[in-house]
Parts: C-alpha cells; structure tokens; sequence
C-alpha cells in the first residue's frame, strides 16, 4: 500500500495529485479488474474529503519551511534492479526531534517503495523504484557462478597523542576540547572524519558550537556554556577501516545562584516563566502571567502555521535568573492532524487519503485520557491538565475529574453539572495542607471509558552503590525507581562526611543508572544519594550510599625492568632491578623470580617465599652457564605481569680490580636549574676501596654520555646545576665507580628526568620557634597522596637514630624536623622526599654561623626577660606603711611574682599585703609595720608565662634611717590626726589693716572636756578673745604690738585621748616691724594687701610689690610709717618718665630659679646645659645642690637673650635621666607661656622638677 504523507506537496503540487487521480479514474475503465472498480466507485463518494484536505493543505502549511525540528532524510532511498528470488535492501537515513517513526509502504514487487517518516513536527517521506528482471533473459550468466570480490579498505591507525580530560565550567564561558593525534598512513585523499557526539547525539556546527578539524588535531569550542552544554562528549574520528574513540564528560555549573533551566528539561526551582519570540522578530512576550511550578506549560494565543522560539527563566527567592538558551524554531501545527488522516489503497500507484471521522464507526466510547498533571498549584486550588485519548468519532466528547484526599478512601467526581470539553481544569475548594490525588475520565454520548492512572512524582530511586574509580572521581550505580511516571533523569548529589552540605554532582538530568562524579578530592570520604525527576519535579531522595574514601582503584602493578647484575662469584648472582612504573593504587610489597638457562630455554622459578626488595641472591647456578631472569611485582591485588627478560648473564667470577656498578640511581630536588643525583655504593669494589664517583649525563633518546662532575666525589650524591643541563630538556643520569686501579662499570642509567620544577615547590624553611625555642627545619609538600610519607635524610642517608633529641612532626602536608638540644654535630645538609609524589623534595645546609645565631634566639625564647618600666622603688603612706612597687611595660592577669626581705620569702598577709594591675604592669606589696628590723634587700622576683625579671632595693645605713624616720614621723601624724584633738592648721601671725598684729590656728577632733590654752615663753596667758571651740579657731591678739610682745608663742590643746601642741617664736626678726604702723596710699587712696599687691619688709625696710604692673597701676605712692609718738611718709611717682624707665628696666632685674628634687642610690651627678651647651657657673648663672636633694639653677638679670632650651642631666652608674625646660622671656604685654618637655625615664632616677620664674621691682 502507498500511503500519501502530509508532506505530499513537497514532492507533488496539490494540482498535480488532482490530476494524478483523475488519470487514474481513465486507467480503471480500461485495465482495472472489478473489485477495483468497486474501489473506485469508493473513491467518487471519498472524493468530497480529498476537497476538503485540498483546501485545508495551503492554510495549514502557510511558515512551513521554518520547521526545521520536523524529519529530514539526509540519504534518500536509491532505486535498485534486480534478478527475480534475490534479496534486496533498502536503506535511509532519517533525522529529527523527537526521534521519527518510520513506515514502509509498496504497491507490487516491481513499484515504487516509499518510507514515511512522522513526530509531532510533521512527516517526510522518500521514494525508490525496484526492477525486478527474469533470468531467462540471461541464460549465459544464470550458469555462470559469479562471486564478487571483498572489498577491503585500506587500514588507517590513529593513536591520539593528547587528550582532553574531564572539564569544569560555568554558564557563560567558552570551553574548548582538543584532540591531538597521529595518522597512519597519513593520505591526503583519506583523511579521517572527526564527529563529535554529546550524550550520543552527533553535534553539528551552530552559533554555539564551532568545530575544526585537519592536520593532526580535532577541535571542538563551545563559545558560550550553557547547562544544555553538559554531557559526555565523544570524538569518533571515522575512517572506512575502522575509528579510534575519546570520550570525557563536560560539567557547566551556574554563575553565582542565578541558576537558569537548560532547554526544555529544566531544573525544579521555586518556579519559571516562559517567553515566547516569533520567527523573524527579536520581541520576546512573557507566556505565563504568574510562574508555574512544573516543566511544562501550554502556550495559547499563537497562530496557526507561525513558527515561534522559546525559552525560559527560573524564578526564586533571590529573584529572577538569567533565560535559557532559546529553543529551535517550533510550528504552531496541530500534532494530531496528521494522525487522523487515513490512506486508503485504491491500486495502482495512488491512495486516497481521508479523516478517520469519516470512517469511524458510530455507538463507541472513547478511550481513556493519560498523563495527568498538576500544571499549577497553590493553597486551596490546583490546575490539572491531561493528554485526550486517541477519538475519531463525530460525536462529542467531554471529561469528569475525580478527587481523592489521600487517607480518605473514595474517589468524589468534581464537575458533576457541568462538562469539560478543555484538556485542562482548575480545581477549587481544596483544604490546605492536604494531600490530593486526581483522574480524569472521558466521555461522549455513548458511554464513559475508564479512569485515567493518577499521575505523581516519581517515586525514589533504590539502593546506591558508589565504587572507586580514580584519584578524584567515583563511579555512581543504582536501581531505577519502581514508579518512573514518565521519568526525565537523575540527579546525583555528593556529600563530605561529617557534613551536611550536598552538592549537585550534574546540572541536568542524567538518563542512565550510572554516573562518574568528577572533582573529588583525593583521600576524602563522600556519601551519594540520588533523586528522580518528571515532569511534576524531583522524587525523594533515595538513601546515602555507604561512605568511601576517594582514591584509585586497586589495580595489579606493573612489570618491574632494568633487571642489572651487581655481582657474581662463579656460583651464584647478585640481581638489582627497579620497582614497577605504576603501583596500581597499592604498595609492590613482594617480588618473584623466574631463570631460564640459556641452553636449555626453560623458565623456572627462583623463590617460593616472595623477596621484600630489589636487591636479591639468585644461588644454585651453574658455573660457565648463561642465564636470563625476569621477575614479577605484586601488591594487594596480586601477581603483576612478568618484566622483559633481563640481558643474557655469563656465571663467572667477577676478578677485575676495577670496581662493580653502583645501582639505584635516582634523582631529588628537581628544578628549573638544577636536580640531585644518588646512588648506592657497588656490591663489589674491585682489588681495592673505592675512592670516588663520577656521574655522567646523556638527554633523552640520545647515546652521547658526557661526564657531570671533572673530579670524583667521595658520597653518593652530586648537585648538577644549569651550567651542564637545559631547562625542559630530559636527562638520563649514571655513576661509575672509582678505585686506585682505576674507573669501573657504569651503572644501569636512571630514568629520564625532566629538568623543570614541580608546580607549586617550596623549598625548606629554617627558623626558631618563637613558643618554646627549638630550632627547626619545615617543609610544605606541593603534593599529597593517601599513602604519602615524609623522608628525612641528613647527608641524603635516612635518618634513623632520634636519641638525640631531633623529633619529626607531621601533620597533612607539612612536615617539620626540631632540634631540641643542637651542637655542632648537628651541622650538615638536611633533605627531605615525599613518597607516593612526583618528586616533592628539598634540601637544606645549616652553617656554623647560622646555627650560633639560631642558638642565641633560642635563649632567648626559652630565657625571656619582663621588661620593667620601673625597678623596685619605696614610697611611704600614712601610718608609716611603706609601699614597695615597680612597674612592667606589660603582664597578663596571670603573672606570678614573689617578695623577699633579706633572702627571707614574704608571705602575703595582712601584715604584707601583695597586689598587681595588669591593665598598668604595677606590682607592689605593702607593709604594714617598717621598724628597724626591716634593714636589708628587698627583692621581687616575677613570672609571666615563661618570662622572668627581678628587681632589688637596698635599704641600709643613712637611706633606710631616712626611710626609717619618715615613716615614724607619717606614723605619729596619722595617730595625731585620727586618734585625739589635733591643729588642723598651726600658729600663724595675722597682720591687719591698722598695722594689728594677731596669732591664729585652728584645732579639730574635739570634744566637750577638750581645753585649749595659751603660753608665752611655757607661761600660761590668757587671750583677750576665747577660743571658739565649736568652729576650731583660736587668735590671740597683740594689741599695740612692741618689743615687750616678743616672746615664744605656745598654744595646747587637750583631752583625755591626748594632747596636740603649736608653737611660733615672735621674736621681731620678721616681717613685722616692732616700731611702727607702715600704710601704703596710692592718690589718697588705701592699698589693701593682694596677691598682686604685697606688702611686707623687716626691721630695716618695708616693702610694696607689684606683681605684673600694668598702666593702671600709674600714680603717686605714698608711704606712711606711725609709732606712738610721730608719723612720717614718702611718696613716689610712678608715672611719666620713672614708669618709663621702670617698664625697660623690669626685665633685666628679672631672676629666674629653676629648680628639679633629684635622688638616687649612689648620689647622682648633675649637670646644666642650655641649647645643648654645658652651663658653666658664673655671676649671670648660679648652679647650686642643697640638702643633697634640691638642684637648682638660677639665672640673674634675666633678658630676652635668656631664652631658649635649658636641660638638667642626672646619672649614677644605674643609668640617667634628663628633664628639659623650655624658658621664654617675653617683653613687657606679650602674653606668657612656659613649656616644659620631659625626656622618657630612664633606669633607677625619680626627678620632680619645679620651675619658678619670679619678677620683682
């Protein structure tokens, strides 16, 4: 049967096929049989319909050519002839998405053939004829048996030099995958076909993908990553012999968390919008008003024939992120159309083409709907939509939706009045927080068909098994769920034990039951689990997989090779030969041995019992025979594959006097200009010792050997530096041994190293511990693997002996060697190697010089001083308690600290009580009772941590008197104050106005029975005022003060706590004149006395001071002096020419005393200094000590050149100190400023500095 594609009009015009059946109605009447005349009387009651799919066609397929997703043969069928009874087979090739079904339609055996290729795009069709002739015609060939040759191609080998691995990226990058090969034989006009494949799916060149391809190297650019972009890629470079296939997976990660969907499966986020853009324009129209939940969205309002793209754009609580990449181009056409068409055979090469409506019989209930879904969801409603059933019939059908709350147990019909005709219904009413399950059932006027399956999630996925795969990746499997509902994928999340942060292992859904998570690290334990996703969103998670530690999977090892001969005595020999390349993931713990006599060509084995190292003593040979071994490695796995056969080995006595080969050359330290070479000394030293070694070098692939080092060295290892080698170039290294009689065999050569450092090196680090002061040598390793180890090496021999103080500390990566005790045995070249690397190492020498120096920090450290502020010092309280104290720069609350008294421990007490201030480094003890037993050294001696400092304080002789007396004296004060009546302020003589003359004090603490009484010369007087003892003052006036008032002056007051006693000696030698009544007037004017106006003189002269006299102090002064029998003034003008001449010449009678209290133990030496010039006394400065304590400096006739910078240095042998003062003469009205700049203290010096500046007239 020939059945028409709705694609028809691609091949034949709409006209055409009218024309083609009208020529088919001719050529009935003429040859067709009966039965096809009935069918053709069939085709003019069908011809209506034909009209009808004629007019319909054109409006249908109006954008066609903008289908691009619909099928398209790519090779088309080809016609065959072929003789009658052969086979024959027809072939195409069919692309399109979703995949095509593909359908087979013929007339007769000698017709045209057509396939018919459909998806929900559209169809495409193809067509082939087929001749079929008679042998008959050909009798000459029927008896011929021809066979027709085999076709060979010819065999093209490609070996892929360089690879791309597994590769990370994020949304928006460029990424690119290449593939160096080689091509033999390499044809010009058979070149191989590079195809990339992305899951399987063969990538062709768009704005996303860019490909090239030629001269040895296939290339593959993804220009802009998207998550549509992850997958495994595979290139199949494609020959007529053959291909050669690379396959790595590509992971695409989102930028920061705007996470956007990949094409049309899409990520289950909070929700999406979808937009839409008509083919031709660049307007993109948002579809959905509010963001749905599920991967699926149908899209109303598009015109039927237009092509559209779409994309979308995930929203969560963050906000909107980026759109998808846009879809293909998709054409609004009506999927089901085409199904319900019908072809109907009416013979020869046409068939009508029909609706089923037409055909469909009449009394048949429809079929039941599929895939229901949840499209929207919220609290109290949900949007259901369904696929309709497959329906022909003319009747019309419509739906009921049934609910079931889950746990109630019956299924309640939703829309019981009113019908559906919409695949799709909103459902309201629903209670919040429930759970509901929902069908669908079709219906029409013939019956209700049967309940659609409730659609869900699907359920978890099984048990998960996670297995080791390389250093970084782990291979995931799994069982499928038991409940797909229209599965999509998996996703595999990966998760650190201990933790609970999952991470997504695939950024789209994975289709298959199996994953290889990439980008572990190395030594890590992970769990897995996976989920599950539909349409609808993600299952459960399934449960964690057991824990596994990422790292290689166990493997057997590799051959061991370099099988050399160390020795042989005529009996037996001894074999050397290097550990396998490749380990397979475990430790070549044990080796075998296998000898096969040369002669006799059989194999046997050496050891039953498996040999620890690669050095062994093959016995039991035959003396003049030769033998070849070969010897096999094996770790946990098992026996690993035997090595190449060594080279053939004569069994004779070794007799030459030179000596054997050094064996085990190898190579540390490798870096862009240098690398170390060791070796082990030979097994044999020839007729002598051996006194030397010489390394020869050789690059890679090259015989040329040439010597590294012109004189021998005397160890088994050489530094080769740049100056014999080349940056990135490969060297091989051997060791020849030297004797006396001359320079042996040389040894079997090295691997070939590559003179370039590992990434990442660092080399050994050198220092002292700043906490407990042992010396160290540190290293930081660049790589680690599980089993990597640390191996310390002094000399380049392993150290083994840690007696001595030397501990290794390791701890990850770092690794640290200490030396707790070191002395010059310890000085040498310290390396180190890290195992199961590609060779971390570093080497360090430790000097003698160095090591001094190392050894005085680490005193230090271990010997730390407190810095102290202040040394132990005394100050006395009231009481008489005395204050011993000191200040630190700084201490922690947790200090400790011990007084002593005559190297006798002071206890903390109430008697001697201790105390500290972190915040101020103060320490101080107090002692309650000095007495003269207290003579001695006090010391303090403090700990902070491991830091320490003592001071001492040396109170004996004159010092620890005056201490002695200031506190007996502070003692006696403190009783007299607190414990009985005292004076509160003692005698004092009081002048008044009138030239009166009064003695005054002031008494306290008393009580009603206190007595206060006056004496003169210890004779009691009585005061013409009594003593107010309710406010403590007590005068005692001398009326008409003369010489008969001079006297000592007493004053006691008591009670029975005590007595308290003042006195003052009014003897005339004062201020106070015995004579007169001095008054002082100033324009008929009396001055009172002031601050600023001092009055006073002696016997011989009175005196009026003003102090800063100012213009208005202008005027005539008088003086008045009155006795009892006469009166006598003088008067002074001050104004005019005298205040003229007293305002210049007030400056130059100015004196100026500078005076510092200085002490310290032994007496300090003082000296003066202006503008840092030493002051020498003279008549201008005198430079004065008194009471050994008060130094001063004083300065006559001060002027304006008296300015400038004066320092007083102090200095005994404990240390010094220096204080400066600033002096600043100024001109009568400028303003005054003094500035005094202190210098920091120094060591053991307490100054107090007092500046007087006084100007008098």
């Amino acid at each position: 049967m020939f059945f028409v594609p709705g694609f028809i009009h691609r091949f034949l015009g709409l006209s055409n096929m009218a024309a083609v059946v009208a020529r088919h109605k001719h050529f009935g009447q003429e040859y067709l049989s009966k039965k096809q005349i009935q069918q053709q009387v069939q085709l003019n009651k069908l011809f209506v319909s034909f009209h009808q799919v004629e007019k319909k066609m054109p409006e249908k397929y109006i954008r066609e050519e903008s289908m691009i997703r619909g099928p398209k043969f790519v090779v088309r069928l080809r016609s065959h002839t072929v003789y009658e009874n052969s086979a024959i087979k027809l072939f195409c090739t069919v692309e399109g998405y979703p995949t095509p079904q593909v359908k087979w339609c013929a007339t007769d055996d000698t017709a045209m053939y057509t396939a018919v290729a459909s998806n929900t795009h559209g169809q495409a069709s193809t067509q082939a004829s087929i001749i079929v002739k008679s042998k008959t015609f050909f009798p000459v060939f029927w008896n011929l048996n021809v066979i027709l040759p085999e076709i060979k191609y010819t065999k093209i080998n490609i070996t892929f030099t360089e690879t791309f691995d597994v590769t990370f990226g994020k949304e928006g990058d460029k990424a690119t995958l290449t593939c160096k090969m080689t091509i033999n034989p390499n044809l010009a006009n058979l070149q191989p076909e590079a195809m990339w494949y992305r899951d399987e799916h063969l990538l062709k060149e768009s704005r996303w993908v860019k490909m090239e391809s030629g001269g040895g190297v296939a290339k593959l650019t993804l220009t802009q990553l998207a998550k549509d972009d992850e997958g495994l890629y595979t290139l199949r470079m494609v020959t007529k012999g053959g291909d050669a296939v690379h396959r790595a997976y590509v992971f695409v990660d989102g930028k920061d968390l705007d996470y956007c969907p990949y094409s049309l499966l899409f990520m289950f986020i909070f929700s999406l919008l979808l937009g839409r853009c008509e083919v031709g324009t660049e307007n993109w129209v948002q579809c959905n008003d509010s963001p749905v939940k599920i991967c699926k969205y149908p899209v109303q309002g598009l015109f039927e024939g237009h092509s559209y793209y779409f994309r979308v754009r995930a929203v969560n609580s963050r906000g909107i992120g980026r759109p998808s990449r846009m879809s293909e181009p998709i054409a609004a056409l009506d999927p089901t159309e085409f199904e319900r068409l019908h072809a109907t055979k009416l013979g020869g090469r046409l068939d009508v083409v029909t609706y089923y409506d037409d055909l469909e019989a009449e009394g048949k209930a429809p079929g039941p709907p599929s895939k229901v879904c949840a499209s929207e969801t919220d609290r109290t409603y949900v949007v259901l939509s369904w696929v309709p059933p497959v329906y022909h019939s003319k009747a019309p059908m419509w739906y009921y939706i049934e609910k079931l709350q889950v746990g109630a147990g019956s299924w309640q019909r939703v829309n019981t009045k009113v019908p559906i005709r919409s695949p799709r219904y909103a459902v309201f009413d629903l209670l919040e927080g429930k759970d509901y399950q929902f069908r669908v059932v079709s219906a029409n006027m013939y019956g209700v068909s049967e309940p659609s399956e409730p659609s869900s999630v699907p359920s978890a996925p099984g048990q998960v098994v996670a297995t080791r795969e390389t250093e970084t990746s782990v291979l995931i499997q799994w069982a499928p769920p038991k409940d797909p509902n229209n599965l999509i994928g998996y996703y595999i999340d990966s998760c650190v034990k201990g933790s609970k942060d999952w991470t997504s292992a695939n950024h789209k859904p994975h289709k298959q039951t199996r994953f290889v998570v990439h980008g572990l690290t190395t030594g890590e334990t992970y769990g897995f689990r996976v989920q599950a996703i539909n349409e609808l969103g993600l299952s459960d998670e399934s449960q964690e997989s057991a824990p596994l530690s990422v790292r290689a999977a166990l493997k057997l090892p590799s051959f061991p090779y370099d099988i050399s001969l160390l020795y042989c005595d005529g009996e037996s020999m001894l074999l050397n030969w290097k550990q396998p390349l490749h380990s397979g993931g475990a430790d070549v713990t044990d080796y075998y041995i296998d000898k096969c006599n040369v002669a006799k060509k059989t194999w046997k084995e050496v050891n039953v019992p498996p040999i620890k190292e690669t050095l062994h003593k093959v016995g039991g040979l035959t003396a003049g025979s030769v033998y070849q071994f070969r010897v096999y490695g094996a770790n946990l796995t098992g026996l690993g594959d035997a090595s190449s056969p060594s080279s053939p080995f004569k069994c004779e006595a070794w007799t030459m006097p030179e000596p054997g080969p050094a064996y085990d050359v190898t190579f540390t330290e490798v870096r862009d200009d240098s690398v170390v070479v060791e070796w082990k000394a030979p097994v044999y030293n020839g007729a002598s010792a051996i006194t030397g070694y010489f390394v020869e070098k050789s690059k890679k692939g090259s015989d040329n050997w040439s010597k590294v080092n012109e004189s021998s060295v005397n160890h088994c290892y050489l530094k080769v530096s740049i100056c014999g080698l080349e940056t990135g170039e490969s060297y091989g290294f051997r060791v020849r041994a030297e004797n006396t009689n001359g320079i042996g065999v040389a040894s079997t050569p090295s691997d070939p190293v590559c003179i370039k450092a590992l990434s990442g090196t660092q080399e050994i680090k050198c220092g002292v511990d700043e906490e407990s002061g042992d010396i160290y040598l540190s290293f930081e390793s660049c790589q680690m693997a599980e089993k990597s180890k640390f191996v310390w090496k002094k000399s380049y021999q392993e150290m083994t002996d840690f007696s001595k103080g030397i501990i290794v500390k390791t701890s990850g990566s770092h690794s640290t060697l200490l030396f707790e005790n070191p002395d010059k045995e310890d000085l040498g070249t310290y390396s180190v190697s890290v195992t199961h690397t590609d060779g971390a190492s570093a080497s360090y020498k430790i000097s003698a010089e160095e090591l001094e120096k190392m050894l005085a920090l680490s005193y230090d450290i271990r010997n730390p001083i407190i810095p102290l502020k202040t040394e132990l010092a005394y100050k006395i309280l009231e009481r008489g308690r005395m204050r011993f104290w000191l200040q630190a720069e700084g201490i922690s609350s947790a200090v400790t600290y011990k007084f002593f008294a005559n190297n006798k421990e002071l206890v903390n007490c109430e008697q001697t009580k201790m105390s500290h201030d972190a915040a101020t480094g103060i320490i101080e003890m107090v002692m309650d009772h000095f007495t003269d037993d207290s003579e001695g050294t006090f010391t303090v001696q403090i700990q902070d941590g491991r830091a320490k400092a003592q001071s001492s304080l040396v109170l004996i002789g004159d010092a620890f008197k005056a201490a002695l007396a200031e506190a007996e004296y502070q003692r006696r004060e403190y009783i007299r104050v607190k414990e009985g009546p005292h004076f509160m302020e003692f005698l004092s003589i009081q002048i008044g106005d009138n030239a009166s003359v009064t003695l005054f004090c002031k008494v306290a603490n008393l009580k009603k029975d206190s007595v206060f009484q006056w004496y003169k010369d210890d004779v009691e007087v009585i005061s013409e005022v009594p003593a107010d003892l309710n406010s403590g003052v007590c005068k005692f006036p001398l009326t008409n003060f003369s010489k008969r008032d001079v006297g000592l002056y007493k004053a006691t007051i008591t009670d029975d706590r005590g007595q308290d006693v003042s006195q003052i000696d009014v003897s005339g030698k004062g201020t106070i004149s015995q004579h007169c009544l001095i008054k002082y007037r100033k324009m008929d004017s009396k001055i009172p006395a002031s601050e600023r106006m001092r009055i006073g003189g002696n016997p011989a002269m009175a005196t009026l001071e003003i102090v800063e006299p100012t213009d208005k102090d202008k005027g005539m002064y008088t003086i008045e002096t009155v006795d009892p029998e006469k009166t006598h003034s003088r008067t002074l003008d001050l104004s005019g020419q005298h205040w003229t001449q007293l305002n210049e010449g007030k400056t130059k009678c100015s004196t100026l005393s500078l005076t510092c209290t200085v002490c310290g133990d032994p007496k300090p030496l003082v000296s003066w200094s202006k503008n840092d010039q030493e002051v020498e006394p003279s008549d201008q400065y005198v430079i004065a000590m008194d009471s050994g304590k008060f130094a001063s400096l004083t300065i006559k006739g001060v002027s304006l050149e008296d300015s400038g910078k004066y320092t007083m240095t102090v200095q005994n042998k404990y240390g010094g100190e220096s204080v400066d003062i600033i002096v600043s003469v100024y001109k009568h009205g400028d303003r005054l400023e003094i500035t005094t700049v202190s210098s920091l203290p120094l060591h053991r010096i307490q100054t107090h500095t007092h500046t007087h500046a006084d100007s008098k007239i």
